[in-house]
């Protein structure tokens, strides 16, 4: 399974020879939600949540980003306050970008331009489908394709069985990207698992089945 990225080789290597190098500890914030946009981010490694807190409090979690990734972009462009909270869930190694400097690369370089674009048009399509399968399917269901998402985008190859996945994930953040609760989600590894899909483990699922976990219907 093959990470997918929108950047070529030779743009992402534009990125990290225009930033400067940082690394975050677990837990450590990349971004405030509500800051202004000074910089955007390019992760090299590790994995990042994106959360958003609600005025009664709640904190959802609206995606989980990973290597060949950027976090910013959006404000950097547009002036904006950042709309979302950025915090490492395992060591982070990535590149910061100041913003004017971004915007001098976008404009310099169509080529890189027109990926920023893609990634950011390939989120808002990941939104929609989300907010169509929260109607449509199951949570069970839900989980097992946020799993496959998580897997083709951020998996980590494992030696065994053939063609098997790592993916860095708790259950809080698989339940905030299926739009579910952390009972949910245990109840439906605990079936995937029951079916030979996943191994689950603590802060990590073992994706043993990745083309049989897409097409899983929770029973």
């Amino acid at each position: 399974m093959t990470r997918q990225t929108p950047f070529t080789p030779h743009e992402l290597a534009l990125l990290r020879d225009s930033g400067h190098a940082r690394t975050w500890e677990r837990g450590d914030v990349l971004m405030f939600e509500g800051d202004r946009a000074d910089d955007v981010v390019l992760i090299t490694d590790g994995l990042v949540r994106i959360t958003k807190d609600s005025e009664n409090g709640y904190t959802s979690v609206l995606a989980v980003r990973g290597p060949d990734d950027l976090l910013g972009e959006l404000s950097c462009l547009d002036g904006g306050r950042r709309s979302a909270t950025a915090t490492a869930t395992s060591p982070v190694d990535g590149v910061t970008i100041s913003a004017d400097r971004f915007r001098a690369l976008l404009a310099e370089h169509g080529g890189l331009a027109l990926a920023v674009l893609r990634g950011v048009t390939a989120r808002l399509r990941d939104s929609d489908m989300i907010r169509a399968e929260h109607g449509a399917y199951p949570s069970g269901v839900r989980v097992a394709r946020a799993l496959v998402a998580l897997a083709r985008r951020h998996g980590v190859p494992s030696a065994e069985p053939p063609g098997a996945v790592v993916v860095l994930t708790n259950q809080r953040e698989l339940a905030g990207a299926a739009g579910t609760s952390r009972e949910s989600v245990a109840r439906a590894l605990r079936a995937m698992h029951r079916d030979g899909l996943i191994v689950p483990g603590r802060g990590r699922t073992l994706v043993t089945d990745p083309a049989g976990l897409g097409g899983w219907n929770g029973e």
